[in-house]
C-alpha cells in the first residue's frame, strides 16, 4: 500500500502562557494525541466549535506550528526530522494553504499578479516570462479577469480576494490543499461561489484537501470524511455521506442538530453545564461536562477508540444508537 499524503501520529500542541500567579505560567492544550491521515485525492473535513483546535491542526499540517509531541509525516517522511531548508522546499511545493481572511492574508501593497507569482519567485520556478504565463493560467483557473492583474487586493471584492488566495495556494501545483475556514469572512452571497470553485478545482486537479470549518453542513458537502474535534481531541471520524444518521458521538449529533435545514425545522440539542477550559481539561471524556448521556464512569478514563465500521471511529462509552438517545431526560 502507498503511504498517505499526510499522517499525524499522536500529535499534541501545548502552549505556555502567562498566568497562575505573579511569575506563574499555565499550559493551553490546543491539540492532544491527535491522529489523522489524508490519502491522495481525499477530502477530510474538520469540524467543531471555536477553540476546539481546528486552526492549530491546520497550522501543524502545513508546518507553521511544531508539535510539542508526536510526529507529522508528509509522503511518508517525518516533517520535523527533515533539514529546515529541505522542509521548506518540500512543503512549499506539495502543500498549499488558504487562510480564513483574505484581507489580512494578502500583502495589500503588492499587485494581484505579484501576490500570485510570489511562490514561483521564491521557489525559482522558471524565468520571468514563464512566471507571467503561469500567473495568467492561475487567474483564468480561478475565474479572475486579466484586468485585475495590476490591481491591489484592497481594490477587489472579498470573493475576488479569496480567489487570489486560492490561485496563490495552487501556484506550485500542490497535491494537498488546506483550507482554514475559507468562506467565513465572506458575504453569504459569494460563499457558494468560492465553495463550488474549490470543488471544481479539487476534481480537475486531483487535489487532496483538508477543509476546516465550524459549519458542519458545508463540511458534509465538501468532504469524503468528517473529523469532529472537541477541546483539542478528535472524538469521531466517519464517512461524510453517512452523517448524521450514523454518528455515534453525542457531540457530533449536537453539532448536526443545531444546523438549519430547508426540509425540516432544526431541533437543536441544548448543551448545558460548564464549558471546560483548555488550561484545565476535565478527566476522562472531555465532553462529559456538557453531555446529556454522561455518567460518573465518563470521568474515570479517556474512552477507548471504538470502531463502528471501516473508516468510522469514535471515543464514547455511551454512544448514540438511535433517535431515543437524542432525547434529554429531564430530572424530576
Amino acid at each position: 500500500m502507498t503511504a498517505p499524503l499526510l499522517a499525524l501520529d499522536s500529535v499534541s500542541v501545548v502552549h505556555r502562557i502567562r498566568g497562575g500567579g505573579l511569575f506563574g505560567h499555565r499550559h493551553v492544550h490546543a491539540l492532544t494525541d491527535t491522529d489523522l491521515t489524508v490519502a491522495a485525492g481525499e477530502t477530510v473535513g474538520v469540524v467543531g466549535e471555536s477553540g476546539c483546535g481546528k486552526s492549530t491542526l491546520a497550522r501543524v499540517i502545513v508546518g507553521l506550528q511544531r508539535p510539542t509531541a508526536g510526529t507529522v509525516f508528509h509522503n511518508g517522511r517525518s516533517l520535523w526530522e527533515t533539514p529546515a531548508r529541505q522542509r521548506a522546499r518540500d512543503l512549499g511545493s506539495t502543500v498549499g494553504m488558504i487562510f480564513q481572511d483574505p484581507a489580512t492574508a494578502l500583502n495589500r501593497r503588492l499587485s494581484v499578479a505579484t501576490v500570485i507569482g510570489d511562490p514561483l519567485a521564491v521557489h525559482r520556478r522558471g524565468d520571468a516570462a514563464a512566471r507571467r504565463e503561469r500567473v495568467r493560467e492561475l487567474m483564468s483557473l480561478v475565474g479572475l479577469p486579466s484586468s485585475v492583474a495590476g490591481a491591489l487586493p484592497g481594490q477587489l471584492s472579498g470573493g475576488q480576494r479569496q480567489r487570489v488566495a486560492i490561485a496563490r495556494a495552487l501556484a506550485l501545483e500542490p497535491r494537498l490543499l488546506v483550507a482554514d475556514e475559507p468562506t467565513s469572512a465572506l458575504d453569504v452571497s459569494v460563499r457558494a461561489q468560492v465553495l463550488n470553485l474549490l470543488l471544481k478545482l479539487r476534481d480537475e486537479l486531483g487535489l487532496a484537501m483538508v477543509f476546516v470549518s465550524h459549519d458542519i453542513q458545508t463540511v458534509k458537502k465538501m468532504s469524503d470524511r468528517i473529523v469532529t474535534m472537541y477541546l483539542g481531541r478528535t472524538v469521531e471520524s466517519a464517512p461524510a455521506g453517512q452523517m448524521p444518521e450514523t454518528a455515534r458521538h453525542p457531540y457530533t449529533r449536537a453539532l448536526f442538530s443545531a444546523t438549519p435545514s430547508l426540509l425540516e425545522a432544526a431541533k437543536p440539542i441544548p448543551l448545558t453545564g460548564p464549558v471546560p477550559s483548555a488550561t484545565r481539561p476535565p478527566s476522562g471524556c472531555s465532553f462529559r461536562t456538557r453531555c446529556w448521556r454522561a455518567t460518573d464512569e465518563c470521568a474515570e478514563a479517556l474512552p477507548p477508540l471504538a470502531v463502528e465500521a471501516p473508516g468510522h471511529e469514535y471515543r464514547c462509552i455511551h454512544p448514540v444508537a438511535g433517535p431515543a438517545d437524542l432525547v434529554i431526560q429531564e430530572s424530576s
